[in-house]
């Protein structure tokens, strides 16, 4: 990604967002977030190259800006909760994206980021149901929502929603997870059995005390 043009589509690709030009200089052009207005993507030239400023979770702040010469903190914005991305081509797109993805989910507080967040949180080697899974997102009785987050999962590779069964241990259907069998063959890759298309909660289950995995 070299582009503005890259970066703004990519930046649109996320549920209710639009673009904005808010300083009469189209050298400035955002990203926003309809209803709360709030910009999660601005993107500027400066120094000949395209740089996208992103929210960042203070956790991940130094990692990135470690990671990359062209992270930097964030030019004109507060430098704790922000960074700049220099697209001079050293950056992996993957990378880039992942910290936009990042940032939309930080300006929006959306229940799908909770979800995401939690299911996060399960450790190898254990599954958590849905019901547990809207408990680690803070509402236990969104149980619904995990199951369609899920399957709009952003990043598998990052969000192991593999790991998500229903209240008694039964797996997803053969559509979910690329295809029959698929499921079953993550957990097992987990070290967690699967007989008759179920997991033994009791076994494999993660346990919850006020809020948190134990």
């Amino acid at each position: 990604m070299k582009t503005r043009q890259e970066a703004l589509s990519y930046g649109l690709t996320f549920p209710n967002t639009y673009t904005e030009a808010p300083f009469h200089d189209e050298n400035w052009q955002l990203v926003r977030v309809k209803g709360n207005k709030k910009a999660f993507l601005w993107t500027y030239e400066r120094g000949g190259y395209i740089n996208l400023n992103v929210k960042v979770d203070p956790e991940w702040r130094d990692f990135w800006r470690n990671a990359y010469e062209s992270v930097i903190p964030g030019w004109h914005q507060n430098k704790e909760h922000w960074n700049t991305i220099i697209l001079d081509g050293s950056v992996p797109e993957s990378d880039i994206k992942r910290m936009i993805e990042e940032s939309y989910y930080l300006v929006t507080d959306s229940p799908s980021r909770r979800i995401y967040e939690a299911v996060e949180k399960i450790p190898k080697g254990k599954v958590a149901t849905y019901g547990q899974v809207a408990e680690l997102a803070g509402d236990k009785k969104m149980a619904r929502a995990v199951g369609n987050a899920l399957h709009k999962n952003p990043d598998p590779d990052r969000i192991p929603c593999y790991r998500v069964v229903n209240s008694k241990g039964e797996l997803a259907g053969e559509f979910a997870f690329g295809g029959k069998g698929a499921q079953a063959k993550l957990l097992r890759a987990d070290n967690i059995t699967v007989k008759d298309g179920k997991v033994d909660l009791k076994k494999y289950g993660i346990e919850i005390v006020n809020g948190e995995i134990i």
